[in-house]
């Protein structure tokens, strides 16, 4: 059980007594102790308090013509000085805590109860005058109520009480005082003790179980705002709060990249720079129709272009005192557009492969077909037809076979191989196929830096992807020595091989097609070399760009391939 918890709890079932405090979680433990301390300093202040309070009706009362016995001035001013010197004195108070209130030996309890009602039960029975001071005893009664267990809580109560009647009892034998009004009002003032013990106890269990629920909602609370936070920022949709001043009142990084701004700019004022007007019109055309709405705007960068942006506009729920706020998602048509293309690509892709597979089988069959018809026209006029369907059939063959290896779910191996041996072998392969002779007027060139460097691939793949590349540099280079070329060499912390092919260059429009599946300049091609070329450098971590050569003369494919350890 903590010693620092807060207020009250109800009756602990394992210990078999009232407890009156319940452990604090480790983050809960400061707020606890403050708590503790602050009403616990609040109880010293009073004490202070109805001191001086005495020592005050004591001269009252002699100013008025009654002057106290010097025994109850000396106890008060005693009193007085003690709860003051408590209050005021940080030392004498250190150590205090909510378990050593809950004990009868200890001695902060009796610095702060114990005293009370030893004092006020001694000025009760001394004082001649017949001043009753069982009202006092509610001070030490309501503390022992709040800042002890309701068992010692009770026990405070009824020792006040005993103390009021032992007080009647004294003065009975003592003064010769009526002892039936004596102990009708010790009684009454007894039982009103109880009652006050018993309700403060329960108000301040209350109040504890509410305080903790909303110690409990608030730290919910700042958990939901940190995650709401954290979602907002990490979001790739800008998210502006804006209100109807056009003042944004909250905005995320993305919002603040689609708008060109920093945090400093945007966190004050839509409305304050030319090129944010596009919005600030389009807020005001939400606020007039007092509805959400989604629009396109063009807000224009530096350079005279504009960038397309997708605003979706909605409102919060106004209630009464609140402010009618304006949520702003801005989003770039051009993100958009890609996301829409990827995701049709995908699904393109997933079809493409169970028609390319539901293909092969066939194919395959009218391939063995087509051999058996051809053994059997050989050197008749059906010999060319066959020869026809036997070309096609490869040409369908090598179409399933690239939709097939960019199939979704492929997970290739990859391997640490000698790139420099792979090259030189696929490279000398290809131009025996192609027909190239080597020489000093040979269309091919061949450079690798150095023997054995080695990249992180899959040999075949890499092949593959070599071959696709050297085939679409011999198709658009022009004739003449080194139209076509290969370099493979170290750059940096990877290995770049680069396909060079001399030639015009390539039309924007083109350009930025070129990696796009089913996209080809050619009537009779697939368009699948370059995009499989991408796919398979993605799985296996590396990357390929397209760009026109330092020299203006060539245009170049440049695979970046990783290495071991890097």
């Amino acid at each position: 059980m903590s010693p620092d918890s807060t207020l009250n709890s109800q009756l602990d079932p394992a210990s078999g007594r009232d407890s009156w405090f319940v452990e604090s979680a480790p983050a809960e433990h400061a707020d606890s102790s403050t708590t503790f301390e602050r009403l616990y300093r609040a109880f010293l202040a009073a004490r202070a308090a109805l001191g001086l309070a005495l020592i005050a009706a004591q001269l009252v009362a002699a100013a008025l013509g009654t002057p106290p016995a010097s025994s109850t001035l000396t106890l008060s001013a005693s009193y007085a000085f003690a709860a003051v010197a408590l209050w005021l004195l940080p030392p004498l108070r250190r150590g205090v805590t909510a378990r050593s209130m809950a004990r009868v030996s200890s001695p902060h309890w009796w610095a702060a109860i114990g005293v009370d009602l030893v004092l006020f039960g001694v000025l009760q029975a001394l004082d001649p005058s017949g001043v009753n001071y069982g009202a006092l005893f509610v001070m030490p009664v309501l503390m022992a109520a709040v800042l002890s267990p309701r068992l010692l809580a009770l026990a405070t109560a009824a020792v006040a009480t005993l103390a009021l009647l032992a007080a009647s009892s004294w003065s009975l034998l003592l003064l010769g005082v009526d002892v039936g009004l004596k102990t009708t009002q010790a009684g009454l003032v007894g039982g009103g003790l109880f009652a006050v013990s018993l309700l403060a106890g329960e108000l301040s269990a209350r109040l504890a179980r509410e305080e903790r629920a909303a110690r409990g909602s608030l730290a919910l609370a700042r958990q939901q705002e940190q995650l709401n936070r954290l979602v907002i920022d990490e979001m790739q949709e800008g998210v502006l709060v804006v209100d109807r001043r056009g003042r944004v009142r909250a905005s995320n990084p993305a919002s603040r990249t689609l708008l060109g701004a920093d945090g400093g700019e945007l966190s004050w004022q839509l409305r304050g720079r030319p090129d944010w007007q596009p919005l600030a019109l389009a807020l005001e055309e939400a606020y007039a129709g007092g509805r959400g709405a989604e629009l396109d705007v063009a807000l224009p960068l530096p350079g005279g272009i504009s960038r397309s942006l997708r605003l979706r506009l909605r409102f919060t729920r106004q209630r009464e005192g609140s402010e009618e706020l304006c949520v702003m998602f801005v989003e770039d048509n051009r993100e958009l557009l890609a996301r829409t293309r990827q995701e049709k690509l995908a699904a393109m892709g997933r079809v493409s492969a169970g028609i390319a597979h539901e293909i092969r089988n066939p194919l395959a069959a009218i391939a063995q077909a087509n051999a058996l018809i051809a053994e059997d026209v050989a050197g008749m006029r059906a010999e060319e037809l066959t020869r026809m369907v036997a070309s096609n059939v490869q040409r369908l063959k090598r179409l399933v076979d690239d939709v097939t290896e960019v199939a979704p779910g492929v997970q290739p191996d990859t391997l640490a191989l000698d790139a420099s041996a792979l090259v030189h072998e696929t490279c000398v392969d290809w131009a025996l196929v192609n027909g190239i002779e080597a020489g000093p007027q040979s269309r091919f060139r061949l450079q690798v830096a150095a023997p054995d460097l080695v990249a992180l691939f899959d040999a075949e793949h890499l092949r593959r992807i070599l071959v696709n590349l050297l085939d679409n540099a011999l198709r658009h280079a022009q004739d003449g020595p080194d139209t076509v070329g290969v370099r493979l060499a170290r750059q940096g912390d990877a290995l770049e091989l680069t396909v060079r092919s001399a030639g015009l260059p390539v039309a924007p429009e083109v350009e930025r097609h070129l990696f796009e599946p089913f996209f080809s300049t050619r009537s009779r091609g697939t368009g699948l070399g370059l995009y499989i070329c991408r796919e398979l450098c993605e799985r296996h971590g590396a990357r390929i760009d397209f760009r026109r050569a330092s020299d203006a003369a060539a245009n170049e494919f440049c695979v970046r391939l990783r290495m071991p350890g890097i």
